[in-house]
């Protein structure tokens, strides 16, 4: 990836020139944050490795030795829970996250931009902002009762799982902003964009 140069007479214009399918600048910021993210996400998509392991053992136990496990039962579905929240902010970074491409692609792209950046400054990181906070006293209060699993013979630290609430959504904030800094670059030049090769 290599600068390019921002200060091109008239920012709007330029932008407006780029492709439909137009894709952001990075920035140095961004990119340090969506590293992390990524990181995080591809030590993540091992838990559906885990995940196959683990049903494949129920089910084995279950029709072979005719043997039920609540406790397996419950972890499969805690690993696709901690799977599917620390997942989430991999799919922001990557962009694969739900739209309505048949309005955005009719759109200028920095007409895109600036619907993102409002999106992200008034919806988005609010909401996760809220949930964080939220999350705090839900997941203090399970530790403090020892929480466990309302089944008989269940998992028990159910603080353990609700945490990752938590955690999951630190995450979508991490991959809000690094988002919110590239729609910046795009839209204002700041902080300094850096443009993908030709």
């Amino acid at each position: 990836m290599s600068a390019k140069p921002v200060d091109r007479q008239d920012n709007a214009g330029d932008h407006d020139a780029l492709p439909a399918d137009f894709n952001l600048p990075r920035t140095r910021v961004s990119n340090v944050l969506d590293k992390f993210v990524r990181a995080i996400g591809r030590a993540t998509a091992w838990l559906w490795v885990l995940l196959v392991l683990v049903i494949v053992l129920q089910v084995a136990l279950r029709y072979l030795f005719n043997m039920g496990s609540i406790q397996l039962e419950e972890l499969q579905w805690h690993i696709y829970a901690v799977g599917f929240i620390l997942g989430l902010s991999y799919c922001l970074v990557e962009d694969r996250h739900v739209r309505v491409d048949v309005i955005a692609e009719r759109l200028r792209p920095k007409t895109r931009a600036w619907i993102e950046m409002l999106g992200l400054t008034f919806l988005l990181l609010p909401f996760l902002t809220t949930i964080l906070i939220q999350s705090v006293p839900y997941i203090w209060s399970s530790f403090i009762q020892s929480e466990t699993s309302a089944a008989p013979g269940g998992l028990p630290y159910r603080w353990i799982l609700k945490s990752f609430m938590f955690w999951g959504f630190l995450l979508l904030i991490i991959a809000a902003l690094a988002r919110f800094l590239r729609c910046t670059a795009f839209i204002f030049g700041l902080p300094r964009p850096i443009w993908p090769r030709d």
